[in-house]
């Protein structure tokens, strides 16, 4: 979200905190007990947001003067120490930014969030494939990969690989995983759905030249099959010799399985498992989901006119989020939110941009 959209917020609670201020001093308001104690409450929740907008007022005005020094004084040294100081205030803002989400987030009662009916489901499916880029392509799709299980692991949740397709050096072209944890996954994962774009520069690039490639995240709700219901007569089921993991065993049997629902024409793989029946639970769970998936996407597309949401009709081919290496920086489109500690994000740290998302999905 733009900095001046936060502000805009933040002077809205500033508005009702002036207005309690003068209301709670005044002898019909001290006389009822009641009222007085509810608008005392208000007044305090208040208080903190408004000392938050204040700090983060301060600071836009020294961001701009430090800009100004960078744009018109010619004084090397000056503009050194001005670079310096924009740093620190860059950092200082995105604190600030942080406490406040978390403030205003926390300030509302959960039942206000529900706007998906969904967000409290505990499993789910998330896709990753590769897409423009080649190789690039599927090493970043390894690096997204190590980034999401990474925060399973400070989430508390497990997950499975069902399904992996190699790059044709290195990394993924495709990886599909199972994620199981408390209430909430498919609420906090949700976001991820859309294309993912990586700006860096490639080993392989000789000249220094910084590259674009993309890779698609898809994040599916898993479905229990009184949800879904598949008639197996619409299903065409081949099964294949795995190129996955499994030593020798993978030349010796066709393990793997591949599923096509004939009426919608989704094509689901699976092969991770030695056994070709459990391939085929998973293959089979995957594909109840893409279903249950489309399905809820068409019924989406007939309300999106009417419902304000970052997901929308969770169209995969919208770009949501960019990863610039060279310049440090992690920007999600949607809410025009950039976060500098690069690093961090890519080892795990992305519940802060989560709960950005899930904050102004509810504005």
């Amino acid at each position: 979200m733009k900095k001046t959209s936060l502000i805009k917020k933040l002077e809205v609670y500033k508005k009702e905190f002036d207005e309690i201020s003068k209301s709670i001093i005044q002898p019909n308001i001290i006389s009822d007990e009641k009222k007085y104690k509810i608008l005392l409450n208000k007044y305090k929740k208040l208080e903190k947001i408004v000392s938050i907008y204040e700090k983060y007022k301060k600071k836009l005005v020294f961001l701009k003067e430090i800009n100004f020094i960078l744009e018109n004084d010619s004084d090397t040294e000056m503009r050194e120490l001005a670079l310096t100081e924009k740093h620190k205030v860059l950092s200082n803002l995105s604190s600030i930014e942080k406490e406040s989400y978390n403030l205003l987030f926390s300030s509302k009662k959960e039942s206000e969030y529900q706007i998906d009916s969904e967000d409290h489901r505990n499993a789910v499916i998330l896709e990753l494939r590769s897409g423009t880029g080649g190789d690039e392509a599927c090493l970043f799709v390894e690096d997204i990969l190590r980034m999401y299980t990474m925060y399973f692991k400070k989430s508390g949740w497990k997950y499975k690989i069902l399904h992996v397709q190699k790059g044709g050096t290195k990394g993924y072209k495709e990886v599909i995983l199972d994620i199981n944890g408390e209430k909430g996954v498919y609420g906090n994962l949700k976001f991820e759905s859309g294309v993912h774009r990586v700006q860096r520069i490639p080993k392989t690039e000789s000249q220094g030249r910084v590259h674009t490639s993309a890779i698609t995240v898809a994040v599916f709700p898993r479905v229990k099959d009184i949800e879904v219901n598949i008639n197996l007569s619409d299903i065409k089921k081949d099964t294949f010799r795995s190129s996955g993991s499994g030593g020798q065993h993978v030349n010796k049997t066709e393990s793997a399985v591949r599923l096509t629902h004939i009426p919608s024409k989704i094509t689901v793989e699976c092969q991770e498992e030695r056994s070709q029946h459990k391939n085929f639970e998973k293959a089979i769970s995957v594909l109840r989901s893409r279903i249950y998936q489309r399905e809820k996407e068409k019924r989406l597309k007939k309300i999106s006119t009417k419902r304000k949401s970052l997901v929308s009709t969770g169209d995969r081919s919208v770009k949501i989020r960019t990863y610039n290496y060279p310049k440090n920086r992690v920007t999600d489109h949607r809410i025009h939110k950039s976060i500098y500690n690069f690093s961090e994000f890519m080892n795990g740290n992305i519940q802060q941009m989560i709960d950005m998302l899930k904050f102004f999905e509810k504005k």
